[in-house]
């Protein structure tokens, strides 16, 4: 046992050494390209000093974050990370979000986590050095690492914030829809009591901890959620206690989960949330100012279709995603048209078969476009069916129709704006159909 003890000292300190020995080469690297670079002033075009500072940055962060992993694996081995000595069979086992935090297990998500700290401090070792001590201190009194066990939200959960589908990038998507708190009774419930009020801190802190379950900590691994904050009809300014635990429930989110929070897109914002969110831009920081997005009601299904594919976002919002869906899945992909302004589109599904029934998915990026479908048989005989005259389209539509004699379906959408593009989504499928008449003759 003294043996295996010793050898696993050994290794950590080889491993402490390399980095040490790799540190004091890269500073060498480092001081002679800021050497180069201030003799080079004035001598270099603009494009290779841009290089020059690309490598110096590059290799200032790389810098950092060895003598961060060196400041991580001392205080873990002599036990001064979590503030209070630990028994040494236990030091090496500090974990976060399921990663070891101890450089020298080799873990590849180690350094991606380390990494997330350096960056919200902009690469000062200290600062990062401190916040990571912070969160763990935190996460402790705050049995964060339990939360994923407690029965929160109740009422709350699918009504006001869920977690569904994933951006274009593949970050899942931490959806909040605050309609429902304007509610006098619902409010009421929510945000009754001081205790009421912990328990939804506690509940946002709880979604927050499942979307991160879905992160993969690697390198190339998709490591942060866009949170989607939806504001329609959302309790107003006078609503203190809502008002408080979203400022609290923001500062924990940057004081304890740094990089997690890829991009934070706020929708249907009123102007009161914009005067509030400059007013609150003096108790943030500006990584966490710089990721936010605002969208209003005109510019919602644009915005979020620009982020994300509108087979993994939800109908409400301008997608073709639906609850319990037995026509289509994520898994089925849109094709896109775009229709330059003053000018008009159409989409086909051909329909050669007969016996069938095609089913299809539109949406437009942006709407403001008018929508007709209609059935062209191939026989020039036969009649056109209209199934949808023009109408002006603000919405997702699903239609269907089944198919008696070989044709296609023909959508025209008109773009009636003059300097605006719009994106047309669209999918189709077919499937057999027994009609109903044959049913009922059986």
């Amino acid at each position: 046992m003294v043996a295996k003890r010793k050898k696993k000292q050994v290794s950590d300190e080889t491993i402490m050494e390399d980095d040490m020995n790799f540190s004091m080469n890269n500073d060498e690297e480092f001081d002679h390209l800021e050497d180069d670079l201030e003799r080079s002033e004035g001598e270099m075009s603009e494009k290779e000093l841009d290089e020059m500072e690309k490598k110096l940055r590059k290799k200032k962060k790389k810098r950092a974050l060895i003598e961060f992993r060196t400041k991580v694996e001392e205080a873990i081995i002599g036990d001064s990370l979590l503030g209070k000595p630990k028994p040494k069979e236990h030091h090496k086992e500090i974990s976060l979000w399921g990663v070891p935090l101890l450089p020298s297990k080799g873990h590849e998500g180690t350094d991606v986590l380390l990494q997330k700290f350096l960056k919200a401090q902009r690469y000062k070792v200290s600062d990062a050095f401190d916040m990571l001590k912070n969160t763990l201190k935190w996460r402790k009194e705050y049995k964060a690492d339990e939360i994923l066990e407690e029965k929160l939200g109740g009422d709350l959960q699918n009504l006001v914030g869920f977690l569904e589908g994933k951006d274009r990038e593949g970050h899942p998507l931490w959806f909040h829809a605050n309609a429902a708190l304007r509610d006098r009774e619902m409010y009421q419930r929510t945000f009754g009591t001081d205790e009421k009020c912990e328990e939804f801190l506690r509940w946002m802190v709880q979604n927050m901890e499942r979307g991160i379950q879905r992160l993969r900590f690697e390198k190339g691994g998709v490591d942060s959620i866009v949170q989607i904050t939806d504001l329609k009809n959302s309790p107003g300014p006078a609503m203190k206690e809502f008002r408080s635990v979203s400022k609290k429930a923001l500062l924990l989110i940057q004081d304890h989960y740094p990089e997690l929070v890829y991009k934070n897109i706020v929708i249907n914002a009123p102007f009161w949330y914009y005067a509030r969110h400059i007013l609150r831009s003096k108790i943030i920081s500006h990584k966490t100012k710089a990721k936010f997005i605002f969208a209003n009601q005109s510019k919602v299904s644009k915005t979020l279709l620009k982020f994300i594919a509108p087979e993994q976002l939800p109908v409400r919002y301008g997608g073709l995603k639906r609850d319990d869906d037995d026509e289509f899945s994520p898994a089925d992909k849109t094709s896109e048209l775009t229709i330059k302004g003053n000018f008009a589109g159409t989409v086909e599904f051909p329909a050669p078969e007969t016996g069938v029934t095609i089913v299809w998915d539109v949406t437009v990026a942006g709407w403001d476009v008018v929508y007709k479908e209609e059935f062209v048989p191939e026989d020039e005989g036969s009649y056109r069916i209209q199934l949808q005259n023009q109408k002006k389209m603000g919405e997702s539509l699903r239609n269907c129709f089944y198919i008696n004699e070989p044709g296609k379906i023909v959508i025209t959408i008109e773009n009636p704006t003059f300097n605006s593009k719009k994106t047309v989504y669209y999918r189709s499928k077919v499937k057999p159909t027994v009609p109903m008449y044959i049913l009922f003759n059986k």
